[in-house]
């Protein structure tokens, strides 16, 4: 039977609102926040509850079609980009919390249920959802596992990895499972750190258990001008060898500040080349006594100007300029790539020195926002899709800045994925025998791999072909 014919099966359980066909409502789903490429699926479903998303995946098993999960689409590196002729499965409307146990300090989501949403629930607990992606107001929790996604408080916190507790999920074969608990302590292999940071290659997350943190007791923000990025660089290094344990060091540099400034008025120090934002959070003592100690690096770090927020909304202003700046780079070029990389803390003043040499030789312009208490870097490239060739262009320099990351001793990610963006890096970065694991394990689990095909990894062992990507005809020159 043709695949095709797995249409007329899906019009039984979807009405016609909830199946999309008509190119005019595929175009939303066609690309994710990587817009320089686009797909176009055969279907859009749009389930709003569990057995419709089990009976999904099982139809796609059947007819052998691949399939997408997707949220709310804010992938950076294509990895809910639609599979050609394959099944997109957008879960927004799988958006409840299901339970919030503030004894127990967790919550069980779908995976449609927006990250912020988790916090503002368990507000008046005094609890909230650690993980804080810069896109927090519109990620979803599904994402946010798919790619074991940080934020600027992942220093101190970790990743999305150190606040799951389990998973139920729907494997790509049709089977149902669940993986993990509603504790910390788990007996055996740990399947839910291995099906975090998956990217949808293991099928879909159908109930996540979340760990929630209390609230700390204090606050205390500083923000920190610097007339260069290495002398910024530097002092994230002096902050971190004196053993104090930031919730969040960023740094932002001229473009970003700029951008910012013209996107949301943040307020930021007109003349500074760079910024450094440190925030300590937990017991009041505590945070008072490091918070001595952190202005006595940064008075001996050759700052221009330093800011202390003085109440809760200064803190807010300070942060919504940094949580902005992606979007706000927008406003200073029509077309810009967001890269991510990660580059050992030591090293973090050598790296920003490649990269702004690596963008005058390129004639690109690049603005850098990063969690540099990790040293995850994210430089956006700047171009004009509507000029030839500059897209090449910005690819080039994003995958220069990629291989400085590995001579560095770093990784070509930090919370972005792999996607179909970085799958010719990902062998660069770890061995023969490593990659034919990872293969090994992909197979094992989705033997047809359906779920998600053509991301992370270049071969396409189901079709017995090299996977190259979208054609170059379905490259968005611009975002339309």
């Amino acid at each position: 039977m043709a695949p095709d014919h797995i249409l007329s099966v899906l019009q039984k359980i979807y009405p016609p609102e909830r199946l999309l066909t008509k190119p005019a409502q595929l175009v939303p789903y066609e690309t994710d926040a990587l817009t320089a490429y686009r797909k176009h699926p055969m279907a859009v479903v749009i389930p709003e509850n569990q057995p419709e998303v089990i009976d999904t995946v099982r139809l796609c098993n059947q007819y052998q079609v691949p399939f997408v999960p997707r949220g709310s689409g804010t992938s950076l590196s294509g990895g809910a980009l639609p599979v050609e002729g394959g099944i997109l499965i957008a879960l927004n409307r799988l958006n409840k919390i299901l339970r919030l146990e503030p004894e127990e300090r967790l919550a069980v989501v779908e995976p449609g249920v927006i990250n912020l949403e988790v916090s503002k629930a368990a507000a008046p607990y005094g609890l909230y959802f650690a993980p804080d992606p810069s896109s927090q107001p519109i990620c979803t929790i599904g994402g946010n596992l798919a790619f074991n996604s940080g934020g600027a408080h992942c220093l101190k916190y970790g990743m999305t990895s150190n606040h799951i507790l389990g998973i139920k999920a729907v494997l790509p074969d049709g089977e149902v499972i669940k993986i993990g608990g509603e504790s910390l302590e788990s007996v055996g292999p740990d399947l839910v750190g291995l099906y975090v940071g998956s990217e949808g290659l293991f099928g879909v997350a159908l109930e996540i258990t979340l760990r929630l943190l209390p609230k700390p007791e204090l606050y205390r923000t500083v923000l920190v001008a610097y007339p260069n990025l290495r002398s910024a660089g530097e002092a994230v290094a002096r902050i971190v060898a004196t053993g104090l344990l930031p919730g969040a060091i960023e740094i932002m540099d001229r473009l970003a500040i700029q951008a910012a400034e013209a996107a949301v008025d943040a307020n930021y120090p007109a003349n500074a080349t760079a910024i450094l934002i440190v925030e300590l959070d937990g017991e009041a003592q505590q945070v008072k006594e490091e918070f001595k100690r952190l202005m006595a690096v940064i008075e001996s770090s050759g700052a221009q100007e330093v800011r202390i927020a003085q109440d809760e909304a200064d803190r807010q202003r300070i942060w919504k300029g940094r949580k902005s700046s992606f979007s706000a780079v927008g406003r200073l070029s029509p077309d810009y790539l967001v890269q991510d990389g990660v580059v050992p803390r030591s090293r973090l003043g050598e790296a920003l020195a490649e990269i702004e040499k690596m963008s005058r030789r390129h004639g690109m312009r690049v603005a850098n926002v990063f969690h540099a208490g990790d040293g995850n870097l994210h430089p956006l490239i700047l171009y004009d899709g509507r000029t030839p060739g500059a897209l090449d262009g910005a690819e080039r320099l994003a995958g220069e800045i990629l291989e400085m990351c590995l001579r560095q001793g770093g990784s070509i990610t930090g919370e972005h994925g792999i996607g179909i963006e970085k799958r010719e890096y990902l062998p660069k970065m770890f061995s023969d025998v490593d990659m034919r694991t990872f293969r090994s394990l992909r197979k094992t689990i989705d033997p047809l791999e359906l779920s998600n095909r053509g991301k992370v990894f270049l071969e396409d062992a189901a079709n017995g072909h090299r996977y190259s990507g979208p054609a170059p005809e379905q490259r968005r020159e611009r975002f339309l």
